[in-house]
């Protein structure tokens, strides 16, 4: 990595993560590259690499930041509410959800990916956002959730987050998607990202 401040290179780091981010909005992972990130950006295609070795590090980058956004969310909710019952954790961890689509894209469509092909030192970044939205989510649970005990939290937990894994499949649909589904008849119900984690985290939560 060149020399420079930190804040210079964190600012560098920003570009390339927010020009990928936009790239993201109207093109598959796959057809994204380092030459197109670079076009999009004030730097040279050689220049990325002095920051991010493959474009699977880029986007793991992303999801550091979306998990950080959502842990963000979740210790807010812990550290302003004093109480809250099984109903209202269901309805605020299916509310900060909801604000995460890119997070529950990223992480049902690229995951593998994203790890597979990242140094080690940058999967240990994204671990330590992981990490701390699980720390987060059993925090919400310490605090309101006093009849559940260690095993019932992890159980929670080890139960809602690869649920949550699944989700954006099952609430971001295309319009062809939508037609091949009932030419197939197979009857299915959609339902939105709140809908679907609230039903999923209330019935866990509900034992």
């Amino acid at each position: 990595m060149p020399k420079g401040s930190p804040e210079l290179t964190n600012a560098r780091k920003e570009e390339i993560i927010s020009a990928c981010k936009a790239l993201y909005k109207d093109m598959s992972f796959k057809d994204i590259t380092i030459m197109k990130i670079a076009e999009s950006t004030s730097f040279s295609r050689a220049s990325i690499y002095n920051y991010f070795e493959t474009k699977e590090e880029i986007f793991l980058a992303i999801l550091q930041k979306e998990y950080e956004l959502w842990v963000a969310d979740l210790n807010d909710i812990t550290k302003r509410n004093n109480n809250m019952t099984k109903d209202e954790i269901a309805q605020a961890l299916a509310a900060s959800l909801e604000k995460r689509a890119l997070l529950l894209k990223l992480m049902s469509m690229n995951h593998y990916d994203m790890e597979e092909n990242s140094r080690e030192e940058r999967l240990v970044e994204f671990k330590v956002a992981y990490g701390n939205s699980l720390k987060a989510v059993e925090g919400l649970l310490q605090k309101f959730c006093r009849d559940m005990d260690e095993t019932a939290r992890r159980e929670f937990l080890y139960s809602f987050f690869p649920f949550i894994y699944g989700i954006y499949p099952y609430t971001i649909v295309t319009e062809k998607q939508k037609t091949a589904m009932e030419q197939a008849q197979v009857g299915y119900t959609y339902y939105s990202i709140h809908d679907l984690a609230y039903i999923c985290a209330k019935k866990l939560l509900e034992g």
